[in-house]
């Protein structure tokens, strides 16, 4: 007879998940009044851990603003909560929904139940956000929840269990810390649903996992996202809006613009005023505090790879360093890099940048701007910018995208009323406000026989009262 070999880590998790069932069969879903008090409470952690948060942040970068952090990391989730605690209530409510004559006076209604035990799998790049954006949904649903934090950032892993602790019993929300080992054992999970946020190639891992148990996936992936200069628009203008979004983060953005589609009379236009806007944000990069570093050593030699693959390809790089400064590649920071005459074999031109550099691409009309983007997978975000109603319309019509702001960048993402997702390759699934409501709960349909129906009507044994209720239904 052979020994059964354990898994430590399946076992861990295995044990986390059934402690989450149980206490939900004994319980039930998390109450209304304990998502309230959860959700403010949570709100409330992150506010009092702010200074925390930025600094562990900083020191899994290596180095990150710490305003770029309360911004993007820490408002948009404290933003997230507080919309969460103020209109879950509302979103849980019963819906009604017409009947038709025959079924009448029957009445129908949806009614939004949580899902059971959810788990979230969140990335590096914004480690709070992806991690407690998310989590605001699932709780504000009523589920108990497994968290997986990204190893890549172990110090603001620990904080976010270190916080989530102190608002939340593990039997209602479980960290769970970890390597990628741990990470596709949670993705084998029997959960009721599995939120991952992350690039394409693991999401296909992640939802392959996932189908072996029939668990429904939110895949939040990435993608080449464009931006469309339109003629119309100021080309200065634009120009600083894309560097604003393109370096935010050093560019470790899904949503960063990845290229960026000009008119071809002001390609050139377009790259020295690129050039003076990254002067204006960051005049200079080595020691400046608000310019962020790479993630890690793999991360920094991909982008150096994909620049010089491009330049063997025959593209033409311009390296913007405003105060001529020398870097030291163990810090990680890398000066923004313009990419001109990029031949589609380039493996820039396929791959996620996910940093500081920016291809060009210039067209000679709209038409073939909007066949460019249309030709490849489609984007997480799209930036068009233009002064013209009619131009906007026509590029959102021939292009699909999954989300979009239309003359700026990523802001369509802090929109807490507007729901945040992929469409295809950069993801399936959408969260944020309400949104997030959904995907984490079941609709059920609910139909309420009257006490006086036709419902005789309809049952055996038919005849001619049954060939004229049929002649009236189906003419």
């Amino acid at each position: 007879m052979h020994d059964v070999v354990q898994n430590p880590v399946e076992d861990r998790l295995q044990t986390c998940l059934n402690a989450q069932r149980a206490a939900l069969a004994v319980h039930g879903p998390l109450t209304p009044e304990r998502r309230a008090e959860g959700l403010d409470g949570l709100a409330k952690a992150v506010i009092r851990h702010a200074d925390d948060f930025a600094s562990a942040i900083a020191v899994d970068f290596g180095h990150r603003s710490f305003h770029e952090t309360k911004l993007a990391d820490l408002y948009p989730v404290v933003a997230a909560l507080h919309h969460a605690r103020k209109h879950f209530r509302t979103w849980m409510k019963p819906r009604r929904r017409p009947v038709q004559l025959m079924f009448q006076p029957g009445r129908g209604r949806v009614h939004y139940q949580p899902l059971g035990v959810v788990g979230i799998v969140s990335p590096w790049n914004y480690p709070v956000q992806l991690t407690l954006s998310p989590l605001a949904g699932a709780l504000a649903a009523g589920n108990r929840v497994m968290v997986k934090p990204s190893e890549i950032t172990p110090r603001t892993s620990a904080l976010l269990e270190q916080i989530i602790g102190e608002v939340f019993d593990p039997l209602e929300v479980a960290v769970i810390q970890g390597g990628p080992d741990v990470a596709k054992a949670f993705a084998r999970l029997k959960l009721d649903h599995l939120f991952f946020t992350g690039s394409t190639a693991v999401g296909r891992q992640v939802m392959q996992a996932a189908a072996h148990n029939l668990v429904p996936v939110t895949l939040e992936l990435g993608g080449k996202s464009p931006a469309l200069v339109a003629a119309d628009y100021p080309v200065e203008k634009a120009a600083e809006r894309i560097a604003v979004g393109k370096l935010f983060n050093a560019g470790q953005t899904c949503i960063a613009p990845d290229y960026v589609l000009v008119p071809r009379d002001v390609e050139d236009t377009f790259m020295a005023a690129y050039r003076d806007a990254v002067a204006r944000l960051y005049p200079s990069l080595a020691a400046n505090p608000d310019y962020t570093a790479i993630i890690n050593e793999r991360h920094y030699e991909r982008l150096r790879h994909l620049v010089a693959d491009a330049r063997s390809c025959g593209a033409r790089m311009h390296e913007i360093n405003p105060a001529g400064e020398t870097f030291d590649p163990s810090r990680r920071k890398m000066a923004p890099v313009v990419l001109t005459d990029v031949p589609d074999h380039a493996d820039i031109m396929s791959e996620e940048i996910f940093g500081p550099v920016l291809p060009v691409i210039a067209f000679d009309d709209l038409d073939e701007a909007c066949r460019f983007i249309a030709a490849r997978p489609h984007p997480l975000a799209l930036y068009p910018f233009s002064h013209d109603r009619r131009i906007v319309d026509r590029i959102l019509e021939r292009t699909i995208s999954g989300g979009v702001t239309v003359n700026d960048t990523l802001l369509h993402c802090v929109q807490e009323e507007l729901p945040f997702g992929g469409v295809g390759s950069s993801g399936m699934g959408a969260y944020h406000g309400e949104a997030g409501f959904r995907t984490f709960s079941h609709a059920r349909s609910v139909f309420r026989q009257a006490r006086f129906n036709g419902a005789g009507m309809s049952k055996p044994p038919y005849g001619s009262r049954m060939n004229r209720l049929l002649a009236m239904l189906l003419r």
